[in-house]
């Protein structure tokens, strides 16, 4: 279980934030002078140099939005023109993809950050250049929702495997509905149906609450509340639910934590988004009360799970339910140990999980409930996130934060001689995940304007 430490404050912090994005800049460049783009997105490092490896290409927003969060924590122009040129020149294919799930990851770290730059007043105005980051993500949000599968109680966003298939990832990349649907755009479907970006929003998170997510009522031998299945398997001939499924965790009755942490994260960020929407938009959907309380009920559980079954520096193993963890003894009542010899701890899940924590916390608290719980947790992931042995110092390694973990059951992570399990390396989300907490906490620090994904804070609009 996580120790929280209940006195530490995001100033505590900024020393640390500093000397990360030192760290971050001297990383940028080398990805950006080295790296060959011919050979797809990069993805993870092999020996500190980053590889592709194809599957889909869902990690080239993250190299790219990394730069211009790099801009957004330093003011130094020279990542805002890399942000912006690779974004100009090599992203658009990303926004008309109809093959993955993944239009909030590409382009929302990559137009969606640049279109809130614009509009927070950090970049130099452009009417034309505004507008181009506008339409942009009007067509990724409504390429991203015309990935459907209707069904009974509902629908969802399928994922790459297939219209049977609901990934517990998306809920994270609802953003990009979110912000097509804030820029006044619809879906056009057959026969001129317009289709509302919000209603699939939230038919989206309302089946992923209630399938991919567990509340401790005895749905199966090992629902345990929070508990998160990767994926969740429908039957297409009558719509109705199958069985839960995993992916790139242990099992489908285990909860991969990257998982888990996305869940975390998306449904903290779209509380914040429905907390700037009037009562009557959500009138058709249930209601502000109901749609804000199957998400705020999601986001506990998970955030309750992460705290109660993580070690107590707040970096998890790849799987609580990884079949070899019970070697490691007592394991959640020390500090995770990325060295080990029997599973590895995924520090890219601790990137997000922090963040959606933050959220979390934050978002309680301006509703007048007690939030500190998870505020402290963030913090205290964020803290052990900055320091060794996860913030890589090495000017010759080109990832940011250590011990990331991509795919363990494929073995796809690379394994250092005289290590047993993977260790070392770097992943292009968990490094960009590191950024966007480490830019959070900064601006609350600082006391500068609250950081969402859809430009502007809950509290201003």
């Amino acid at each position: 279980m996580i120790d929280i430490r209940e006195q530490l404050k995001p100033a505590d912090l900024l020393p640390s934030i500093e000397r990360f994005w030192e760290i971050s800049a001297m990383k940028l460049r080398s990805i950006e002078e080295n790296y060959d783009p011919s050979k797809g997105s990069p993805v993870y490092t092999v020996q500190g140099v980053y590889n592709s490896r194809g599957w889909t290409e869902w990690t080239q927003g993250f190299q790219f939005g990394s730069a211009i969060l790099q801009f957004d924590a330093t003011g130094n122009k020279e990542f805002l023109e890399s942000g912006r040129r690779n974004t100009f020149t090599i992203m658009t294919p990303h926004l008309t993809h109809t093959g993955v799930h993944d239009h909030g990851f590409n382009n929302v770290s990559t137009y969606g950050n640049l279109y809130r730059l614009m509009h927070e007043g950090k970049m130099e105005e452009n009417e034309w250049e505004d507008r181009f980051y506008e339409v942009a993500l009007k067509c990724s949000g409504a390429t991203q929702a015309h990935r459907w599968t209707s069904l009974r109680d509902g629908g969802y966003i399928y994922s790459f495997n297939g219209p049977h298939s609901l990934f517990a990832d998306t809920i994270r990349s609802l953003r990009i509905l979110a912000i097509a649907h804030r820029l006044g755009h619809v879906l056009m479907e057959e026969g001129d149906k317009k289709v509302s970006l919000l209603e699939r929003l939230i038919q989206h998170a309302r089946i992923t609450a209630k399938y991919n997510v567990y509340y401790g009522e005895a749905r199966d031998a090992y629902d345990v509340r929070g508990r998160v299945a990767h994926e969740t398997i429908f039957n297409l001939n009558n719509g109705t639910y199958r069985c839960p499924n995993s992916q790139q965790g242990f099992s489908p009755f285990t909860t991969w934590t990257r998982g888990l942490a996305w869940v975390m994260c998306g449904y903290a960020e779209e509380l914040e988004f429905l907390d700037t929407l009037k009562d009557e938009e959500l009138d058709p959907f249930g209601g502000t009360k109901e749609v804000e309380g199957f998400m705020l009920r999601a986001a506990q559980a998970t955030c309750n799970f992460y705290i109660e079954n993580t070690p107590m520096d707040g970096i998890p193993y790849w799987d609580t339910g990884a079949p070899l963890l019970h070697k490691l003894g007592d394991y959640l009542n020390q500090p995770a140990d990325p060295f080990n010899d029997y599973e590895p701890v995924d520090s890219s899940a601790a990137t997000i999980a922090a963040q959606g924590l933050l959220r979390l916390g934050h978002y309680l608290t301006q509703k007048g409930q007690n939030g500190d719980r998870y505020w402290q947790a963030g913090l205290t992931v964020l803290n052990s996130l900055l320091d060794s042995p996860y913030l890589s110092t090495n000017p010759n390694h080109q990832g940011l934060i250590l011990h990331s973990i991509y795919h363990r059951p494929r073995g796809w992570d690379y394994i250092p001689p005289r290590s047993k399990i993977p260790c070392g390396e770097s992943s292009m989300w968990g490094d960009y995940h590191a950024r966007e907490v480490a830019l959070y906490v900064q601006r609350i620090a600082r006391q500068e304007p609250y950081l969402t994904f859809f430009g502007g804070s809950p509290r201003e609009i």
